[in-house]
């Protein structure tokens, strides 16, 4: 690694620390920069509410931030590395559009607005009826593409497969909320929002304990990457089993992306966005360097996306999926005019 990539990396960690911290600044209640320090590193406060509003809701949701951005960056990534198309996503597998099945499953199919209430009670975001049912829906659609993968040779193929089953379990869905109560339908659009906020306690231990093992995945494929980078003839011409590399490389995509979507819900745009603003900052196509870096800009644009959904000072909260499309479509947007030229070059 060159002296000028350490340097990059180094800055990313440093201003992905800072916007963690002026994050916990943000809210409906303003809390000072060094209190925030003084909480962090002590534990303690002037004033007790300070104390509880960063430890038990403020920190939680960075935190859930800076995994969602990992998780999703890092996805985007290797999508778009496998299928070598600068435009793949996270959810071009399908994987979302089965999480979004499993919480339509319950939110829809039940029938009665008195099983909503009950969902209600248990929190929308953190209930575990909706995470289980979302990553039930997300393992099955898994198990769909793994094994059409094992039967497929051609990448593209597996990509317009993965679209395709994630076109009919949109279908599905949209069926449901055609013939479902309005208090149903609206339920369900809240959970398509996106949610930082809900990943509380076991659940963020959970959520991270599965993204630290999609990443471990991930960082174990970096080298069958770089080698699909020039084809998969070269890559078997180093001694690369192609099928056993997709099938860790869609493992962990699946993994992160299907953890992510159960606990937080579907995330649009932090996946396609920056793996091109991380190539366009370091210059190389090393996913050794590419991996970290990625996960680093993701985490910092996803603390800038809900800092920016807080609106300070007052007591509304934008959908986090609402903002990251706002600032993630005019980078795809950029990519698509700027460049005449594969981004892979």
């Amino acid at each position: 690694m060159t002296p000028r990539l350490r340097l990059v990396l180094g800055l990313l960690l440093a201003a992905t620390v800072v916007g963690f911290l002026v994050n916990l600044t943000l809210g409906s209640v303003a809390i000072p920069l060094r209190e925030v320090v003084r909480i962090v590193l002590h534990h303690e406060s002037e004033q007790t509410a300070w104390l509880f509003i960063v430890e038990k809701i403020r920190i939680p949701k960075a935190c859930t931030a800076v995994l969602v951005g990992w998780g999703l960056s890092v996805s985007g990534l290797q999508m778009q590395t496998l299928f070598r198309n600068p435009l793949a996503g996270p959810s071009e597998l399908g994987i979302t559009a089965g999480a979004g099945l499993g919480v339509a499953a319950v939110m829809l199919g039940s029938g009665s607005v008195t099983s909503l209430y009950a969902i209600r009670q248990l929190g929308l975001s953190g209930s575990w009826l909706i995470v289980g049912m979302a990553s039930l829906g997300s393992a099955l659609v898994l198990g769909l593409v793994l094994l059409i993968a094992g039967r497929l040779r051609d990448h593209v193929v597996l990509l317009l497969v993965g679209v395709m089953v994630g076109t009919i379990t949109f279908s599905v869905i949209s069926i449901w909320q055609y013939f479902s109560q309005p208090e149903q339908i609206q339920e369900y659009l809240l959970w398509t929002f996106g949610s930082l906020g809900g990943v509380l306690g076991t659940h963020l231990y959970v959520l991270a304990g599965v993204v630290m093992l999609g990443l471990v995945l991930a960082f174990a494929s970096s080298k069958a990457l770089n080698a699909l980078l020039l084809g998969e003839a070269y890559a078997r011409s180093m001694g690369l089993t192609v099928r056993r590399a997709r099938t860790l490389i869609i493992a962990s995509t699946s993994l992160l992306t299907g953890s992510i979507t159960a606990f937080c819900g579907p995330i649009g745009f932090i996946g396609i966005a920056v793996p091109h603003l991380t190539r366009s900052l370091l210059g190389t196509s090393n996913h050794r360097i590419l991996i970290p870096a990625n996960g680093l800009i993701g985490s910092l644009l996803m603390l800038l996306c809900d800092s920016i959904a807080q609106l300070p000072g007052t007591q509304s909260i934008l959908p986090i999926n609402v903002v990251t499309s706002l600032l993630g479509a005019p980078v795809v947007i950029w990519m698509i005019v700027s460049r005449h030229k594969s981004v892979f070059v």
